[in-house]
């Protein structure tokens, strides 16, 4: 069986989405997802009618958004997020849009069957458990990682 790995993070916008001061994160969202789309390795993107995924709530604070994504590898995953230029400006400028999140890890990884694709509810499940019980298995991190199932 092959595996993709699947990633969930959250974060908490420091204003509601339509706020002017949110207007650098707005308006590079397309951008950034397009290339998300189309780097080596990515394999799906959770996202709305607006081809994102900032009007999903999953958390009681209506300020908190996901990113959600399934890619062929950890090392496919890295790449983008911390070697595409782009997404490296928006990680950059993180603190201009979002607020501290002091309750624990913010993003998960786990593995799941190539071709599957997982739901909103458990990637709040995994990161969840991630916050519980450290990285595992079943939950894990950049810092942390597991290989694939064998």
């Amino acid at each position: 069986m092959s595996w993709h790995l699947a990633q969930f993070n959250i974060a908490t916008m420091a204003h509601p989405i339509d706020d002017p001061r949110m207007a650098g994160f707005v308006e590079q969202l397309d951008p950034v997802n397009a290339l998300g789309d189309a780097a080596p390795g990515f394999v799906w993107r959770h996202q709305d009618e607006a081809g994102d995924s900032t009007s999903v709530r999953v958390f009681d604070d209506p300020n908190v958004i996901i990113n959600f994504t399934v890619w062929e590898s950890v090392e496919a995953l890295r790449a983008f997020t911390y070697a595409d230029p782009s997404h490296k400006e928006l990680l950059r400028n993180r603190r201009e849009w979002f607020a501290p999140m002091d309750d624990g890890p913010i993003l998960v990884m786990w593995w799941i069957p190539a071709g599957e694709i997982p739901t909103v509810a458990e990637g709040k499940a995994r990161l969840e458990h991630l916050r519980e019980h450290g990285p595992t298995d079943h939950a894990f991190t950049f810092r942390h990682r597991v290989p694939p199932p064998t």
